[in-house]
Order: structure tokens, then sequence, then C-alpha cells
């Protein structure tokens, strides 16, 4: 007996948002469908991992991260190279420098860091603040105009601070992450003021501040969920690919740290963290997300597999 597949039928699209510069630029975005369904419509670019990067050594990451970039992770320009051996598709530098509770290092200091690492790399380059939304109000427009050429991926702005970032974008040729609190409304909202200023839509992505495993990721899903329907039936500010800043959550969950003496039944640490955070990535890919910043690279392992099975479209 022959089965019909129901299929639904979109009238619009995500916007193909494009990152760094040719020969080496990277694109995410474009679909017409929901996450692999390719019998309903097209999803012309496959998820894509950058792996973090620290201005300053970390204090706080697990053994086994900081096994796995052992001898680099004092310098930027080594870590990223590192990052690109194993197989990231961009590198994401996080300026913790400019923190004013750790170096509170200036906006020429974190420019000349961020201007290094570009220039070694042959991949795009993605490159957000401290998280202090004043203090990256004064840092990434001067890393910006460093970066002018470069087409980075500029962030994170917040309601208070996307003014300062956004023109910084729109003078230096760079895109821009919008950040907001597990919020459809609130990231509509901000995406129309960025675009009021001028920035094309097609140079916004979203970030929607999301979880790990079992830590809010089911309503992280649903946000993640409602903004792409909302992009396949029409809704232009809410069309922007999604970041999902994947490692800083779920390396700090207690399932990727706690010890086997501690809970026998979890298994052995290490491999349960990687899985932790490669199973995140995994479950934001089929929710709509298009990029993920990791940290262990067989976490990223683990994803590009599934990911390259995803991507080859079932007979239906």
């Amino acid at each position: 007996m022959a089965v019909t597949i129901a299929k639904e039928r979109w009238n619009s699209k995500v916007n193909e948002l494009v990152i760094g510069v040719e020969p080496n630029s990277v694109k995410v975005g474009g679909d017409s469908t929901l996450p692999f369904l390719f019998f309903e419509g097209e999803m012309p670019n496959r998820p894509v991992v950058a792996l973090e990067v620290c201005d300053v050594e970390p204090d706080d990451w697990a053994k086994s991260l900081t096994d796995a970039y052992k001898g680099v992770m004092g310098d930027p320009v080594a870590w990223a190279k590192k990052c690109i051996e194993y197989g990231a598709d961009m590198i994401c530098l996080k300026l913790v420098s400019s923190h004013p509770d750790f170096d509170n290092a200036s906006p020429e200091e974190c420019a000349k860091t961020a201007k290094a690492v570009a220039d070694a790399i042959n991949v795009p380059l993605i490159v957000i603040g401290s998280g202090v939304e004043e203090k990256d109000a004064e840092v990434l427009p001067v890393v910006a105009g460093a970066l002018e050429g470069k087409a980075v991926l500029l962030g994170n702005a917040a309601p208070s601070n996307y003014k300062t970032i956004t023109a910084a974008c729109m003078v230096n040729g760079h895109s821009i992450i919008a950040s907001n609190p597990l919020d459809i409304n609130i990231a509509k909202q901000l995406n129309i003021l960025i675009t009021e200023m001028g920035l094309p839509a097609n140079r916004i992505a979203i970030d929607p501040l999301v979880g790990a495993l079992g830590y809010g990721i089911e309503y992280a899903y649903s946000i993640m969920e409602r903004a792409r329907l909302g992009a396949l039936t029409g809704d232009k500010m809410l069309a922007m690919p999604v970041i999902c800043f994947v490692g800083q959550e779920a390396w700090k969950a207690k399932e990727a740290k706690a010890e086997i003496d501690e809970t026998p039944e979890w298994g052995e640490l290490e491999r349960r963290a990687i899985l932790w955070e490669a199973v995140t990535a995994t479950t934001f890919a089929h929710a709509s997300g298009a990029i993920m910043v990791m940290r262990h690279p067989e976490a990223v392992r683990e994803f590009k597999r599934h990911i390259d099975k995803m991507m080859q479209p079932a007979s239906l």
C-alpha cells in the first residue's frame, strides 16, 4: 500500500549570510524548509562549526579541553591555527581580556589581537566581546575598524549597545550578532532596530542565548523553531540564521564536570563531556541552528559526522 507523505509548502526562506571574503568565505542560511526536510524545500548550506579561542588563557576550562590545546592557549594566533587543524570552519575569538573585572584591556589592545588572528588564518572570523555591554560598545567599534575588509561576524549586540556596534559594522563591512534572552519578541524588535539603521537583514545572525542538554534546551529549541517557522511564513525580521554558543553552555553543566567517583552511573567523565557538547550541538542543528560555536575537537568530529549523514536527502 502506497503511503502519501504530507508536505508543507512554504512561501519564504531564511536569509543567506556570508561571512569572510572569497575564496575563504562561509555561507549559512538560505533554507526554504525546516532543517533537513529536503522533500519540502531546499537547504543549500550545511550547519558550520566555529571553534572558540580566547585572547587570554582561561583558568576554568576542563582538563580534556586544555589537553587538546596544550601549548597554544597562551597565544591566540597559535590557538586559532590549531583549531583549523582540528577542522574548524571558522574561528570565534572571544575578547575575555577586555572584561573590566579581568585585564580591562583597551580597545586598541583588543584590536591588535583580533587583527593578528585574522591575518594568520584562512577561514572566516567571528569576534565577540567580554559580554559587558558598556565595554563591548567601546571595544568592538575599534576592533571593527582594525578588521575592515575582513567581513567578520561581530557581536554580541544587545538593546543597550546595538547602535554603536551596528554603525561599526556598516562602516567597516561586517555582519552583526543580535543577542536576546530567549525571547522571540525581543529578537524580532532588535532586528527591526538594526535594519532601521541601514544594516541589511542578510548581515544579521540571531543569538538566542541557548542552554545545554537538560538546562532549558527544550525552551531554546522551541524559540529557534518558532523563529524558523516565522521566517518560512514570510516574517522578514525573523529570517536570520541562528548562532549557538554551545561550548560555553555545555561545559559548565554538571554532567560535563562531575567526576566518575561522584556519579559512577554516568560513566567516564571525558567521553561523557564530549558527547554532552556534541549532542547539544546536534539538537540545535535540528532546531535550525546554523553556526555552532564549540570547544572540543572530538565533539566537533562527532557533530560533523552526524551532519554529513543528515545532509544526504532520503528518497521518499
